[in-house]
């Protein structure tokens, strides 16, 4: 798994760490102006400005702690100012659902890779054991309940499904009390996801979530936002959008095997501080994975700098 997490980080690797290796090596010395270019070099590569700064300034504080007199312990430090980072989302993804039902609404913009991940996180959570169910709440467009069918069939999952136009909150209902009735675990709704400036999506999203836990009395109700990582920044404005809207508990980040741009990922941690849940890296239904911070993160700086050979010795600071 670690092996395929590192495969599909390869293109931000290269955009994101080669950059910071060549500062590295490049180094006359390290002073103010280091981490100034330390700090453009993330934000160039797609991190954020107010994340690169917290990144920069977590190095600075490590840097003048230990005071590190080779180049692989400054990339260490690097290394674990990012895994802090990331960690601040909260646990990691596999903790454990709780006894009875549990209601998963999964949210996002059309083409993010939506449904794609309810069908795969279907099939993860039937390897572990549970009891899975979905629930097709996306019930404006045939083609999207066509598709979930499709993969609750791969994942061997039963769906609860009805004609197109049907009220997505009354599907969402039928399928929590089907669930209860054939004692699931897990119950994954999909819901529409029409551009998220639209207001009656909001609304309906509300309602959805409204329904389950009022109306059908779920205790057990969470909402997780799948965001498409080739777009970047533009994530943040979802994740707004969205949060503001229905509170999101937790985030499936897709495509970051088709993308340089995975330095995202850092300042969704840092600028929301909600759970990742998974990543996905890949078509295979294996290929949505749970996230770790510390993975990830060595994942994408690794041990060796991306194959760079760097001097050992550091030169002197002006600050020590």
């Amino acid at each position: 798994m670690f092996s395929r997490l590192k495969q599909g980080l390869l293109r931000t690797k290269d955009a994101l760490v080669n950059k910071v290796a060549h500062v590295i090596k490049k180094a006359v010395t390290i002073d103010d102006e280091f981490f100034e270019t330390l700090e453009e070099t993330l934000l160039l590569s797609d991190v954020g400005m107010t994340t690169a700064v917290a990144i920069v300034n977590r190095i600075r504080e490590l840097y003048r702690a230990e005071k590190p007199t080779d180049r692989d312990a400054l990339v260490d430090l690097m290394r674990r100012a990012i895994s802090e980072l990331l960690e601040q989302g909260g646990p990691a993804a596999d903790h454990p659902f709780q006894p009875g039902l549990n209601v998963v609404m999964i949210t996002g913009v059309n083409g993010s890779g939506k449904t794609t991940s309810i069908g795969k996180l279907a099939a993860n959570y039937k390897a572990r054991g549970k009891n899975v169910m979905l629930a097709a709440c996306d019930t404006f467009r045939a083609a999207a309940v066509d598709q979930l069918e499709i993969w609750a069939g791969r994942a061997g999952v039963p769906i609860i499904r009805q004609k197109e136009g049907t009220d997505p909150s009354a599907v969402m209902f039928d399928a929590v009390q089907s669930a209860r009735a054939k004692n699931i675990d897990i119950l994954f709704a999909d819901t529409a996801g029409r551009l998220h400036t639209q207001v009656n999506l909001m609304e309906e999203l509300k309602k959805i979530r409204r329904v389950a836990v009022e109306k059908a009395g779920v205790e057990s109700f969470r909402s997780w936002l799948v965001l498409d990582s080739t777009i970047g920044q533009n994530s943040l404005s979802q994740m707004k959008l969205f949060n503001e809207a229905i509170k999101i508990d937790g985030l499936v980040i897709t495509k970051l095997d088709g993308t340089a741009r995975g330095g995202i990922v850092l300042s969704i941690v840092n600028e929301w501080k909600i759970p990742i849940m998974y990543v996905g890296v890949g078509e295979q239904m294996d290929d949505l994975m749970p996230f770790s911070a510390a993975e990830f993160s060595a994942a994408l700086l690794g041990d060796s700098l991306n194959g760079h050979i760097v001097e050992k010795n550091l030169p002197p600071d002006s600050d020590r």
